[in-house]
């Protein structure tokens, strides 16, 4: 299963046509397509993969001279990263904010973590639902309904770097992220749960995640 929230939030706007239509040009199903092996190799924890995907799928909007879209999929690389417990600050996107459409702008205060007078009826719905929460277990329980896998992984994310989240989300993002596969924020979930058995002291909890994070790492990222 590919990891097209995402890209169902950014990047297939660019194919949207009326009926009748001309089928759209090929740059933009070439963007569309390495945005999502980028993603996809990115989680699959092949950095290099990824990273080449990326300058191709940037390479083809570059094309058109929309610096729009230029932002648009520098979001998708900081969310990537985000669902991988990488809170770097989106540099590149940063240079590029000022000519953001609104949602962009939105979306990327959602991932800093900016939710102060944010206008949530630009973000897609259940992220809506998390910023409106009233307390941190409402935000818990809305992250666990969250259905898609990439959505769930950079809520649990966000509530993780506010030091909100629950034992119960934090077990489900590291199934989450078992479930489909990805190797890359397996392992950082996987690291989050071993240091917090250790500070409770918890030997056989602690063995067992060590065995996990041993498993994963002797798995080969995806092929490019």
């Amino acid at each position: 299963m590919k990891p097209r929230a995402l890209l169902v939030l950014w990047a297939l706007p660019l194919l949207a046509a009326c009926a009748g239509t001309p089928p759209p040009p090929d740059w933009k199903l070439n963007a569309v397509e390495h945005l999502e092996r980028y993603q996809q190799r990115w989680l699959e924890g092949d950095s290099r993969a990824a990273e080449r995907n990326f300058a191709r799928a940037r390479s083809e909007l570059a094309r058109t001279g929309r610096l729009d879209l230029a932002a648009r999929a520098e979001l998708i690389r900081c969310a990537s990263r985000i669902a991988g417990l990488d809170f770097a600050p989106c540099t590149e996107y940063a240079k590029l904010a000022d000519y953001a459409a609104a949602e962009e702008a939105a979306y990327a205060r959602f991932l800093a973590d900016d939710w102060q007078g944010l206008n949530a009826a630009l973000l897609p719905r259940h992220y809506a639902e998390l910023t409106a929460a009233k307390d941190a277990g409402q935000r818990n329980r809305v992250v666990q309904t969250i259905k898609d896998p990439a959505a769930r992984l950079i809520a649990s994310a966000l509530l993780l770097k506010s030091g909100e989240i629950m034992p119960e989300t934090l077990a489900a993002a590291q199934t989450t992220a078992a479930e489909q596969g990805w190797r890359r924020p397996l392992l950082a979930w996987l690291h989050v749960l071993h240091q917090r058995a250790e500070a409770a002291g918890d030997r056989a909890a602690t063995d067992r995640l060590q065995r996990q994070i041993e498993l994963v790492l002797s798995a080969q990222p995806g092929s490019p």
